[in-house]
């Protein structure tokens, strides 16, 4: 028996004890509107797992085309005899691995093998730093001043290399170059019509100060970016700690940035290393080809002397330092993922 709000007695029957454990209650039904959603008729949902795959085939296709048909022929072309005769002829001689072998043989390629390698190393470590620098300077700057210091940066990046080339030639020119007149003008003595590109060892520095001042922006705004990540209370807990401004980089920045900087380094290094147009149009990899890195290397072999098999067999060795450089890249990623 129940008794209602307005005294009624009603002979509902009651839950016996332990009924509820005993038996389950049935939901009440919904009380809204009783149409269900179902999927439109005519479109069937794809399988879980295959509309990626579908999304990136055809990047993946146009890779392939652009990318994997080169490559493969190039490799297939460093197994091959093709000089002038072999050209006209278009009969290539299969040698195997002879250009490989003469290659490795050739003191002179051991030599731009060193000189490739010094010359990234130098290059990378100096756009590291000068970019960390400008970029920890950005963080610091008022909205004005980085936004003018960013849009300079800007417009070093946004030049072109053969426009960049050009105004660096003319900076370092023998007569009308503008450092040779600093030079005077600071009273140095043997800057009259001083000739900058006179050896490979100057010609490569020419180049170097090219590429640092190129590549320097991307480092140094892709920092910045990376600093806003970091949490200002960090920052406040160092200074609270005394900590100086290298040891809150060390202690607090680098590790916070540190895939960041990995990121950076790696594409540093392959961007220098594989840098042809600025050593090329700069000095054409003289003189008598000693400013010469691995790419201008094979051109000049492949396009000057003809030697396509031999030029395709230094592309190929290219590609394996590389690659080297990419493993020991992942090797780290994978460490660092490890251990967090």
């Amino acid at each position: 028996m129940t008794v209602d709000s307005q005294g009624a007695v009603s002979a509902a029957p009651q839950d016996a004890p332990g009924s509820e454990a005993g038996t389950p209650k049935t939901p009440p039904p919904p009380s809204g509107s009783k149409h269900v959603l179902q999927p439109p008729r005519g479109r069937r949902s794809l399988p879980h797992g295959t509309l990626p795959y579908l999304l990136i085939g055809p990047a993946v296709l146009s890779m392939a085309v652009l990318l994997l048909y080169p490559l493969v022929r190039n490799v297939i072309l460093s197994f091959q005899q093709v000089n002038r005769k072999e050209l006209i002829t278009r009969k290539p001689e299969w040698i195997g691995v002879e250009n490989y072998t003469e290659l490795l043989g050739d003191s002179a390629f051991w030599t731009v093998v060193v000189r490739s390698v010094v010359f990234t190393a130098a290059n990378v470590v100096l756009i590291m730093v000068i970019g960390t620098l400008i970029g920890l300077l950005l963080n610091r700057l008022g909205t004005k001043m980085r936004l003018l210091l960013s849009l300079s940066l800007m417009l070093a990046w946004a030049m072109p290399i053969v426009a960049s080339v050009t105004v660096f030639r003319w900076l370092f020119d023998e007569q009308f170059g503008v450092v040779n007149w600093l030079m005077r003008s600071l009273g140095l003595e043997g800057y009259e019509q001083h000739n900058w590109f006179e050896t490979g060892f100057s010609t490569l520095v020419i180049v170097m100060i090219l590429l640092v001042w190129g590549s320097i922006p991307f480092v140094a705004l892709n920092m910045y970016a990376a600093l806003t990540t970091v949490g200002t209370e960090l920052y406040e807990a160092a200074k609270m700690d005394g900590a100086s401004g290298w040891r809150t980089f060390w202690s607090v920045v680098f590790p916070n940035l540190k895939p960041f900087f990995l990121i950076t380094t790696f594409l540093e290094i392959i961007w220098i290393f594989k840098a042809f147009a600025q050593v090329y149009a700069m000095n054409l990899g003289g003189p008598d080809r000693e400013s010469e890195t691995l790419p201008v290397f094979a051109y000049i072999e492949g396009q000057g002397q003809a030697h396509y098999g031999l030029a395709a067999a230094i592309s190929v060795l290219t590609i394996v330092m590389l690659i080297a450089a990419m493993s020991f890249y992942f090797r780290l990623i994978l460490k660092q993922e490890e251990e967090q």
